[in-house]
């Protein structure tokens, strides 16, 4: 690989942006509004508004949502999933695992599923 695209990969990845063109592309289609680049702008700027604090982050599920996602994992009703199952409903959501924090002996309970996703 030349040093060139090296510095691309790394540039992408330090900022994220293909997690964030991930993310606005599922908006897109979960929304599916008949003016897609002003709902990007306005998403973008909620993005930036809920990094500074100041607004709330543009979320694709709500709470509901990810209640019904957990009870699908956690099949036998143990009130918690596995690291395992959770580290692979990241990758189905399209969301990073590589800053993950829990063990593979973790239980993720409902309220921390709901926090960390």
């Amino acid at each position: 690989m030349a040093a060139g695209e090296r510095q691309c990969r790394d540039y992408l990845e330090r900022h994220r942006i293909p997690e964030l063109l991930h993310r606005l592309g599922a908006l897109l289609l979960y929304h599916r509004p008949e003016r897609p680049r002003e709902f990007l702008i306005q998403a973008l700027e909620r993005v930036k508004a809920g990094k500074r604090a100041e607004g709330e982050y543009p979320y694709l599920m709500d709470e509901a949502n990810l209640a019904a996602m957990f009870q699908l994992l956690d099949v036998v009703g143990q009130g918690h999933i596995t690291a395992a199952q959770y580290r692979e409903a990241l990758k189905t959501l399209g969301l990073s695992t590589e800053d993950l924090q829990f063990g593979e002996d973790a239980n993720i309970t409902l309220d921390v599923f709901k926090e960390e996703v």
